[in-house]
């Protein structure tokens, strides 16, 4: 082999010949010569698997698709040992049955071998790099058939209270060769809430069936029906999981963990409550693959992003970002945190909970139970000498006036607060019992933000909205409106036939100046201090639902149903 590797560098010049030569001298004897040259530091993993598929007259594949998996290999071989071999089989050019096996490792005659044992088709061997074969691994598996009737069947016709027993964790979703019906159903619930994007999933327990739902987008949708005799064996399971007590049936517990699916990370956030019908659970899914979002990839329009920018440089203040649950607000402050994190600050967070690691971060987890509150942490965190910090949520004065008292101090502080709009924030912190003169002289901006979806650019398609739509939207007069473009989407598989794939921001973002801080300390109203807002060029989140309606992003109707009217 080392020979016709020589000889094959020679003549296509694809890596060089004599360095070759010499590596394959020096470590000879250390193993295959596949591994050794894999772990060879001068060449890299392309240029040598392209030297052995052309000394073999072997195929080398640059990108694979997964649509090629044929389901016979994918039933035959479990997705572990395809991740541990690196290798995927192809459907074949030959009618004969033939399959493809592309292999990382050119020289693994016996994985080539068990492949051939596992389908019982005649294998053809091509060779791509590891990076190739791991993404199709996820997808091709991802795509498969899902076996939740049969599992169902399964679980039916066995004795439910023996397979309790049976139940433990499982470290991936994907693996679900040899495991009791039970993980394969619930493995099976998880997998399909990922491919759909779903952020929560639902155990919802009826007095004839389990109604499995998903919320995609911010929607609840009925996925699935399950045989009303599996709950206990679907919670126990969701509660093994999440290291919660399964023989406590009587009163509500939380729990989290981590599964993967493929090569991706997913937290779970687990909660169960008993109901007349049964216990229910609700995990919510945090995709940790997807990672933080930059701020410019939130949906901020220019100048309010411009804005943001200039306060996030400010060496002191109170910055609330507002809206209900759901609406996306630790993302933005993730996405602002991220952006000022640097060596030259130090950043800490109090959170309840811990949703995402910051890479150089200090994250703090409160755990009221132990007296460690929202109040109380922050006093320590105050010791450790912040430049910013960042408190989960503001629920009551002395959080509230701690924090003031903080950005008074010479901190920047982010925070979070449930009111509806920008000026109600003030008035939030007024009825808390902030004085008046504390809140004008820390507050330098406040932003209130909703969550939209988006029109799917698979089917959008151009839709005219009515003229009562556009009255509402405040679009009826404006010159824009006349000559724009409206879509809506029509529904297919890939956005779920909802018409909306993925969500957008809307955002209010109120700076706090000196016309609105004198408003603030005679204790004005919101709809006072909102008016000098809008007279300062604040867009509420209406007219910034509207820009984004009329630029093409969602729809008349999705932004009617996230806001409310501008009253002043």
């Amino acid at each position: 082999m080392k020979d016709l590797l020589i000889r094959t560098a020679t003549r296509t010049g694809l890596i060089n010949a004599a360095q070759l030569a010499q590596y394959l001298d020096e470590n000879a004897g250390r193993g295959r010569v596949d591994e050794v040259l894999l772990s060879c530091p001068y060449f890299t993993e392309d240029k040598v698997l392209k030297l052995f598929a052309e000394a073999l007259g072997w195929e080398y594949l640059p990108e694979i698709s997964g649509s090629l998996v044929p389901p016979e290999f994918i039933e035959s071989v479990p997705a572990t040992y395809a991740q541990h071999h690196y290798l995927i089989g192809l459907k074949g050019e030959a009618s004969n049955g033939e399959l493809t096996v592309v292999l990382s490792r050119p020289l693994d005659a016996n994985a080539l071998d068990n492949v051939a044992k596992m389908t019982g088709m005649a294998v053809k061997p091509a060779v791509a790099t590891r990076a190739a074969i791991t993404a199709v691994i996820d997808t091709a598996y991802e795509q498969r058939n899902t076996v939740i009737d049969e599992v169902v069947e399964e679980l039916d016709s066995q004795n439910l209270d023996q397979l309790v027993d049976e139940v433990s964790a499982s470290d991936d979703l994907l693996d679900v060769v040899n495991r009791p019906p039970v993980i394969r159903l619930v493995n099976d619930i998880l997998f399909r809430a990922l491919q759909l994007r779903a952020s929560d999933i639902h155990v919802h327990p009826y007095e004839t069936k389990i109604q499995i739902r998903y919320r995609i987008d911010g929607i609840l949708y009925d996925v699935l029906s399950l045989n009303r005799n599996t709950l206990p064996l679907v919670i126990s399971r969701i509660k093994v999981m999440a290291g919660m007590d399964i023989a406590e049936r009587r009163m509500p517990q939380d729990g989290r963990c981590s599964v993967r699916l493929g090569q991706r990370e997913v937290d779970l956030r687990v909660s169960t409550v008993p109901t007349s019908y049964g216990e229910r659970s609700v995990l919510r899914v945090l995709d940790k693959s997807q990672g933080v979002f930059a701020l410019d990839e939130l949906g901020l329009w220019e100048d309010d992003l411009k804005r943001l920018d200039s306060l996030l440089v400010r060496s002191h203040g109170v910055i609330f970002v507002t809206g209900p649950t759901g609406s996306g607000k630790s993302t933005t402050l993730y996405a602002c945190l991220n952006r000022i994190n640097s060596a030259e600050k130090n950043v800490i967070t109090i959170e309840d909970p811990i949703e995402y690691q910051l890479e150089g971060i200090s994250q703090i987890q409160v755990a009221s139970k132990k007296g460690m509150t929202f109040a109380t942490s922050l006093r320590h965190v105050l010791r450790q000498d912040p430049d910013v910090i960042m408190v989960g949520e503001v629920r009551d004065v002395e959080t509230a006036r701690m924090a003031i008292q903080s950005s008074l101090t010479g901190h920047l502080v982010f925070s979070t607060l449930h009111t509806n709009d920008s000026a109600g924030a003030i008035s939030r912190l007024l009825d808390l019992g902030v004085e008046p003169y504390l809140a004008s002289s820390s507050l330098i901006a406040i932003m209130a933000q909703r969550l939209v979806r988006r029109v799917c650019p698979d089917c959008k398609e151009p839709s005219q909205p009515t003229s009562q739509e556009l009255g509402e939207l405040g679009l009826g007069a404006l010159e824009d409106s006349r000559d724009a473009e409206f879509f809506v989407g029509q529904g297919c598989e890939r956005c779920f036939n909802t018409g909306y794939r993925g969500r957008t921001g809307i955002y209010e973002l109120m700076l706090i100046n000196e016309p609105i801080q004198d408003c603030i300390y005679k204790q004005q109203t919101a709809g006072q201090i909102k008016r000098l807002a809008l007279d300062s060029g604040m867009q509420t989140l209406r007219m910034d639902g509207a820009r984004k309606v009329l630029a093409g992003i969602t729809t008349v109707s999705e932004v009617l149903r996230v806001t409310q009217a501008d009253v002043m």
